[in-house]
């Protein structure tokens, strides 16, 4: 297009921008970022996209999935020892598992940062105090933290989830202490406070912007636990209870069934480590993006 403007401005692309090119430049990020993309619609569309009735029993008991010359297409997945379809019990247990991962860990996101930046942004006592007390909590694994809380709370699928994200909480105070610690002692803080900056100022504008990679690395290894401790105490018969669709409550109930029908075992097992890989493919993404963003 024809222009009277004889210099040319250069347009400088803003931080997502810069984000988002560099994270569309990775390939596994991307297919990464498709493959949540379809199992979140999966997650929210699951009781109008299951092909049966997820506690349905037909007479179709163990039925092996469509791809086996014994198998039908009407239950592409097969059919349980109670003839109950796998496929639409994997789909609705993607909210049970997936749907509630995601929410107990974005609220142990919210909590835990808030409690870690004002801790990080404070000295003295309290903070001290916080950091040993965090380091006594990290050294417990977070599963066998869950499980203390169930042992408290009791069974149900709400109280493990409550576990999950008392346990999780610790894990994004401690990190995000140290990042914002770190960065209150750099030298710019130190001019910026001397300009007249304050804590407000320096919070939004220079420390967050700085340790964003902390808290995304942070979210993505949060997320990934909270799926496999859910489907772990479902597995164990401490969460969800039969004849629940999540998807650690299927492998706990199916488990017997491993060389007689050994589909009802694996193809759960394949749905959840085909979640944890496209968490971690994602996160792994945003963190080089953001890297390469700062860089």
């Amino acid at each position: 297009m024809l222009t009277d403007n004889v210099y040319q401005e250069e347009r400088i692309p803003t931080q997502f921008e810069r984000f988002w090119r560099s994270f569309r430049a990775n390939n596994l990020a991307m297919f990464g970022l498709w493959c949540l993309v379809f199992i979140a619609l999966v997650t929210v569309l699951a009781p109008w996209i299951a092909p049966h009735d997820p506690q349905a029993q037909t007479g179709e008991l163990l039925l092996p999935p469509s791809w086996n010359p014994a198998g039908t297409v009407e239950y592409f997945f097969g059919t349980d020892d109670l003839g109950r379809d796998i496929l639409s019990r994997l789909i609705t247990g993607s909210q049970l598992t997936f749907g509630a991962s995601l929410v107990v860990t974005i609220i142990a996101a919210v909590v835990g940062c808030l409690l870690g930046i004002f801790a990080g942004m404070t000295r003295g006592l309290l903070s001290s105090t916080l950091n040993h007390l965090l380091d006594t909590v990290m050294s417990i694994p977070s599963l066998l933290l869950a499980i203390i809380f169930v042992a408290f709370l009791g069974f149900g699928e709400f109280n493990i989830l409550l576990a999950i994200c008392l346990a999780l909480i610790p894990r994004f105070v401690r990190s995000v202490y140290i990042a914002v610690h770190g960065e209150v002692e750099k030298d710019y803080i130190m001019a910026a406070r001397l300009d007249g900056a304050n804590d407000f100022y320096l919070l939004w504008n220079s420390i967050l912007p700085n340790i964003l990679v902390v808290i995304a690395s942070e979210f993505t290894l949060a997320l990934s636990i909270a799926i496999l401790d859910i489907t772990a105490l479902g597995f164990l018969g401490l969460g969800a209870q039969a004849p629940s669709t999540e998807w650690g409550a299927i492998l706990g109930d199916s488990v017997e069934l491993i060389y007689l029908a050994p589909w009802t075992v694996t193809l759960p097992g394949l749905a959840i480590m085909f979640v944890v890989i496209v968490i971690n493919l994602v996160g792994e993404g945003v963190r080089r993006a953001i890297n390469a963003g700062t860089e």
